[in-house]
């Protein structure tokens, strides 16, 4: 078996959790120029829920508290401002999703505080454990803040999909 330098990991980690945090801010900026719909609301908790299959592999197990507390902190505590910088608008029967000059700074902030989160959790639990604990708590901020949505998309189109005009 290969064995792979715990600080290696970590950089790794640390640089995959930067670009996906750019990726996110781009992919977003991108989609305030196309209307929205229930399937790309969904769809990215239900693609992420898929990461649940790590807890598989026996090093990344984590006890049933910690992975709650996590989720819970995620929900309630980091879905916030991102619930906060989420608005809807209605152009010729579609919704978009209002363009926020803060989100990118929310994400950068989020990305600051779970970089600093990292740091201690990580000196008191194994690298797999740490990132299992982080994994939880995203799913936790993105389903709230996508459930958020879902609620406010349903608000403005009770019935189901926009009509085109």
């Amino acid at each position: 078996m290969i064995h792979i330098n715990p600080t290696y990991l970590q950089y790794g980690a640390t640089i995959g959790m930067v670009i996906m945090a750019i990726l996110a801010i781009f992919i977003r900026m991108k989609a305030s120029h196309r209307p929205i719909n229930v399937k790309k609301i969904i769809m990215p908790p239900l693609g992420m829920s898929t990461g649940f299959l790590m807890f598989i592999v026996p090093e990344v197990r984590i006890p049933l508290l910690w992975g709650l507390t996590s989720f819970l902190v995620g929900w309630f505590i980091f879905s916030y401002p991102l619930i906060r910088s989420t608005k809807f608008e209605m152009v010729d029967g579609q919704i978009y999703v209002q363009r926020s000059r803060a989100f990118f700074f929310i994400l950068l902030g989020l990305l600051a505080v779970r970089m600093l989160l990292h740091e201690v959790v990580q000196q008191y639990i194994t690298i797999p454990q740490t990132a299992s604990v982080f994994f939880t708590l995203a799913f936790g901020t993105l389903l709230h803040w996508r459930l958020y949505m879902y609620t406010q998309y349903r608000k403005l189109f009770p019935s189901g999909t926009p009509v085109s005009p």
